[in-house]
């Protein structure tokens, strides 16, 4: 056991702080590509219906024209995101035309080929051609495929008022906000330890459309004549067919401290790249990317886990977590959960709450080079093997089993969950369930999957097709309040309103406008 854990809990539990805990901020982004009513992606423009993607603070898109992203404000109670976030749902299905869909999975549809999926557009402003041009880029170095998987991002920050008494407790005297940097970066740095628990408990991607390999060989199995799958796999959008290449596996970004991460990722954006010098950058009046360095932007950088602050107009990421410190964490390693209308359940949410505030509280020490090995094997294995019964994982040389190594990290969150229930039982509950995950790996979301594709003798294309309709469905049958209703409508039209602002008020060239940003 965590001897710093059950100290620092031990603290909480006897001080006035401990009903802070539960005040964190809580927000979800939540992707899901559009899809016509056979099922393949949405080749229409995004409904104007739906507002600006430039501007709107809850309806945006991702890569693609056709990838929706529903983004929910941070709520401190869990539970009222996921109500907010399913009125977004809501709303989203009243404005859509076609009766298309909103693909119920991390794996795409069937996808015929890289020019089926459509570069998302943000209107001819500095900052709008910058948003498309960047994806340009993404397309030139990775191919339009690999963009085309959806995913959960959850947003955790701890309360405001919790941190000068953390502090106090901790005996530590830096100042406040070098203090919560320090500790968000301990936070994090434990996710990524026990992210392969994240994806065993929560991977919903045990399979994948054949088509998404667009003709060329797989390493898993053949499922059926569409299908590929591994019989024991979590996430395989977690695995290396997912949100990984080879130009990135040798960046080392540092999460030991704010400094070295912000001049890691900022060296990254300022080295030039041989491969990415070749294809260029504006080639006959046509930016192709947005520079030929290792990355564009920092948020080009793949991560399941980002230290966040809230940026200014025209800032980069990487200047305002220099400027003013981290604000919230932002965990990208969730499946889009096929079995639940928004993607993600109440259950889910409180777990996702605790475990944050479990890696908060645990011991982190640095991540050396050895150290980050075990983390890439761990979550590897996750993915393609987690709920293989004799799958072990790496631990400071040791080979504990994934099941025994899961169960010693419930042990730990259970004094904490019950700290949080504070007068209910609903963490202690989702701890429970997750708890009878790990014990009978049938109960996962992955295993589900496959059992169910199996009982309707269906492909993944198939599945994914109908739980889409049936989502559908039930979204559409629930009434959206008309103040809910009236709610969005307003902030479709103020959005709309906001873009024609930015693009009447835009002096720079593109090119002046490019220099300033990176200047930063």
């Amino acid at each position: 056991m965590d001897k710093k854990l059950n100290n620092r809990l031990s603290k909480i539990a006897n001080s006035a702080i401990k009903d802070l805990l539960n005040g964190g901020g809580k927000g979800v982004e939540k992707e899901s590509l559009r899809v016509d009513v056979g099922g393949k992606i949405a080749q229409s423009p995004h409904p104007q219906a739906l507002g600006s993607t430039l501007t709107h603070p809850a309806i945006t898109t991702d890569y693609s024209e056709a990838l929706l992203e529903l983004i929910t404000p941070p709520l401190e109670d869990g539970l009222e995101t996921l109500t907010y976030l399913q009125r977004i749902h809501q709303f989203v299905y009243a404005n859509l035309k076609h009766n298309e869909l909103l693909w119920v999975a991390s794996m795409p549809c069937i996808i015929g080929g890289e020019k089926s999926i459509p570069l998302a557009w943000y209107g001819e402003s500095n900052v709008g051609m910058m948003k498309h041009i960047y994806r340009r880029g993404l397309d030139v170095r990775y191919g339009r495929i690999m963009q085309a998987i959806s995913g959960i991002h959850f947003n955790y920050s701890v309360p405001e008022t919790f941190w000068p008494f953390y502090q106090e407790i901790e005996e530590d005297k830096q100042p406040l906000q070098e203090f919560i940097n320090e500790r968000y970066l301990g936070l994090a740095r434990n996710v990524l330890r026990y992210e392969w628990l994240v994806t065993y408990l929560f991977g919903s991607s045990p399979a994948f459309c054949k088509s998404f390999m667009d003709g060329q060989e797989s390493p898993f199995q053949h499922y059926d004549k569409s299908t590929y799958y591994e019989p024991y796999a979590t996430s395989l959008r977690m695995s290396d067919i997912g949100y990984k290449n080879n130009q990135q596996a040798s960046l080392a970004v540092s999460y030991n401290h704010l400094d070295e991460y912000v001049q890691d990722l900022d060296r990254a954006i300022r080295t030039p790249y041989e491969p990415y010098e070749k294809i260029g950058v504006e080639v006959d009046g046509f930016y192709r990317q947005l520079n030929a360095n290792i990355l564009q932007i920092a948020n080009e950088y793949y991560s399941s886990i980002r230290p966040k602050q809230p940026i200014h107009s025209g800032e980069s990421p990487t200047s305002a977590l220099h400027k003013r410190g981290i604000r919230y964490v932002e965990l990208r390693a969730i499946d889009v959960s096929t079995f639940d209308p928004t993607g993600i359940n109440a259950e889910q949410l409180l777990f996702l709450e605790a475990f944050m505030l479990f890696c908060l509280l645990s011991d982190s020490p640095p991540i050396d080079a050895e150290e980050w090995k075990q983390i890439q094997h761990n979550q590897g294995q996750s993915a393609i093997r987690g709920r293989d019964p004799n799958l072990t994982l790496q631990r400071n040389g040791h080979t504990p089993h994934l099941k025994e190594w899961a169960s010693e990290i419930l042990d730990e969150m259970t004094p904490l969950c019950t700290l949080l229930d504070n007068g209910t039982d609903q963490f202690s509950n989702s701890l429970t369930l997750q708890r009878q995950a790990i014990q009978d790996g049938d109960a996962t979301p992955s295993a589900r999957t496959l059992a169910e594709m199996r009982s309707h003798s269906e492909s993944f294309f198939e599945f994914g097709l109908r739980k889409s309709q049936e989502h559908r469905q039930t979204l559409i049958q629930s009434q959206l309040e008309p103040e809910v209703e009236a709610m969005f409508a307003t902030l479709t039209t103020e959005s709309l309103q906001k873009q024609a602002q930015i693009e009447a008020s835009d002096e720079l060239s593109f090119a002046e406008y490019l220099e300033k940003y990176f200047g930063q």
